[in-house]
């Protein structure tokens, strides 16, 4: 009778599909119980009356948080300056960190205080830069109005007005997020050769034409991740405007992130807010679909 090898010689016989399957499957346990198992929890809750401070257990209502959502005035105003904030803080700091990606890119002889100079902002915690820049926005001792005395302009409230406030948050947030931008973009940056630039040189292109006709191009990768990571973390926004005006005045700087805080921690509310989490998350994903369609287009 034929000796069987033993089980695991019989490992080293697998195809490659099934050898990728099976080294894959403890990352993918992983990110189910870490990932997976949080929203389909979040989902399921999102279809109950659960609200801790009632004291009742929790009811089956199926859509009815989804149908309060609808008719909720401050729900719909808190995904408008989402959406907003995300409008202008991601195309702002994509201008400000491509800038500074280039000027670090330059060939200083000491390029190490320039580079390091991009990553004080991007590891500043955000709730600290949002209590740095209210106090650079404040009415009475704020840098800002101090600034503007000095040219002889009078001092403005910026945390009464909502077009104020909502300036403030997203200079502070562009100043913030920006030196993320410029580290992707500059890392991109030094993957393209010298060797064209060279070339372009000989042929006569000048420096706008080589950024635009060589940088940008070959920028594209680089500048989509960037620019996927940023855009999710706007629809996410939290720390900067709660720290900066804490939503007000009213609600006119409250994001979704801050509503959904509001309603589970504060209120406690856990059906309405998993409601609004589930909301958030679906917004999210639609934005990471759209820029990887783009991308497929692209290749």
């Amino acid at each position: 009778m034929e000796k069987q090898p033993p089980a695991w010689s019989r490992l080293l016989d697998l195809s490659d599909k099934a050898l990728a399957v099976l080294l894959l499957a403890p990352a993918g346990l992983l990110l189910s119980l870490i990932i997976v198992y949080p929203v389909l929890r979040l989902v399921y809750t999102s279809f109950f009356s659960l609200s801790l401070t009632s004291g009742l257990p929790a009811e089956f209502v199926g859509l009815e948080n989804y149908q309060l959502m609808i008719e909720d005035p401050v729900f719909w105003e808190t995904t408008w300056n989402t959406v907003l904030i995300t409008l202008i803080t991601v195309p702002g700091a994509l201008v400000v960190g491509m800038a500074l990606a280039l000027l670090a890119n330059l060939p200083f002889r000491r390029q190490w205080p320039v580079r390091l100079s991009l990553l004080i902002p991007w590891a500043l915690p955000l709730s600290f830069a949002g209590l740095i820049f209210a106090w650079f926005f404040h009415s009475e001792y704020g840098v800002v109005n101090d600034v503007l005395a000095r040219f002889g302009i009078e001092g403005v409230i910026w945390f009464n007005s909502p077009s104020l406030a909502f300036a403030a948050i997203c200079l502070t947030i562009i100043w913030k997020t920006s030196s993320f931008m410029a580290l992707i973009i500059l890392a991109g940056l030094q993957t393209i050769p010298r060797s064209l630039y060279e070339a372009a040189d000989v042929d006569g292109a000048g420096r706008v034409r080589q950024f635009f006709e060589i940088t940008l191009p070959l920028l594209k990768p680089a500048i989509v991740v960037a620019l996927i990571f940023r855009t999710i973390t706007a629809l996410q926004t939290f720390d900067i405007p709660f720290m900066m005006t804490g939503g007000g005045p009213g609600t006119s700087t409250a994001t979704l992130a801050m509503y959904i805080h509001q309603n589970t921690v504060s209120f406690l509310d856990l059906g309405y807010g998993s409601a609004l989490a589930v909301v958030m998350f679906a917004l999210s994903m639609c934005v990471t679909v759209i820029y990887l369609r783009i991308i497929r287009t692209k290749e």
